[in-house]
């Protein structure tokens, strides 16, 4: 019981300063500047203008956008990777699932599947468990499918995979 409760704890503490601090980032940058974060050069983006959608930006081999959050006067997100520069500060995280150990990746896109496409927090080669755990946490309830995080990977199902045969997934959180 103590093991979980120290698990538990540490999945909070990932899921509050670095995956949804992320989306708290994107929403200030939006709140300070009227623009999208990751949506054109001028923003971080890769596109040479803004169409008010993120561009699909890796953060683990950029330095793009967390030198446009400097520029605002924003903080980075933390992650548990350490950097000296901005490149690819705050856009991994190395989780450990029951079954394995991995590090996540980050992007900011726009679109995850189906028609409800919309500006979101993208991370691959998340450990299941720990997806599902966010999953409670960001929506209140456990469905992959509906809701601000889910399984960007298998759009079709409404429930998580088994963690132990399916170690890790694809998962989003939307930035409104």
């Amino acid at each position: 019981k103590g093991k979980d409760l120290i698990n538990s704890a540490d999945q909070k503490k990932i899921y509050n300063t670095w995956l949804n601090q992320w989306r708290v980032t994107a929403n200030e940058y939006q709140d300070r500047t009227g623009a999208v974060l990751a949506d054109g050069t001028i923003n971080g983006g890769s596109a040479s203008s803004e169409n008010g959608r993120m561009d699909n930006i890796q953060l683990n081999n950029t330095a793009s956008v967390q030198n446009v959050l400097d520029a605002v006067g924003l903080d980075i997100p933390v992650s548990n990777i350490a950097k000296t520069t901005n490149t690819g500060k705050g856009g991994s995280y190395t989780m450990k699932g029951k079954y394995v150990t991995r590090t996540a990746d980050m992007r900011l896109l726009y679109g995850y599947g189906n028609s409800d496409n919309s500006n979101a927090v993208y991370v691959s080669n998340m450990p299941t468990d720990i997806a599902i755990a966010f999953d409670k946490m960001a929506d209140g309830t456990l469905d992959p499918l509906h809701g601000d995080f889910g399984n960007y990977s298998d759009r079709a199902t409404t429930t998580w995979p088994n963690a132990k045969t399916t170690p890790t997934v694809n998962v989003y959180l939307k930035v409104y």
